[in-house]
């Protein structure tokens, strides 16, 4: 078999780089261009204006210390008596003592090397329990 004009036309295994840089060039302006990134999502807490101190007598605080472990120690108001509990018993607690006591605040005392996830839990059980008095606080 004859080759037209006598030459054999030669295929090059190799692969052109001569325009890879623009390629990545342009890959790297569309990503930059099109990526949307998400806002910070934080707590969704609404916090009062700043106003008058006002004295709150111990009978209307239950303290919820969550300790670094994860375990949660309630302590209620004057009577000082302790009990130690899972995040999700915080709830049922709750509804059983602000059903004894309308003008319950909870004070959410957290130790700084609790992980965050712990405070969550603890104010979502809260937050299901439809509370709308917290303080909350880090214990030194």
């Amino acid at each position: 078999m004859a080759v037209l004009g006598g030459k054999k036309s030669k295929v090059s295994d190799e692969i052109p780089s001569s325009s890879m840089a623009d390629i990545a060039f342009l890959l790297l302006i569309f990503f930059l261009v099109t990526t949307t990134f998400p806002k910070d999502k934080g707590l969704a807490i609404v916090l009062p204006e700043q106003g008058e101190t006002q004295e709150v007598s111990q009978r209307n605080i239950l303290h919820i210390l969550i300790n670094p472990t994860g375990a949660v120690t309630i302590r209620r108001g004057e009577s000082q008596q302790e009990q130690t509990v899972r995040p999700d018993d915080v709830e049922a607690i709750w509804r059983q003592d602000v059903a004894q006591n309308e003008n319950l605040i909870a004070a959410v005392k957290t130790h700084p090397d609790a992980p965050y996830r712990f405070m969550i839990d603890v104010l979502d059980a809260l937050q299901s329990a439809g509370s709308e008095r917290i303080s909350l606080q880090i214990l030194e």
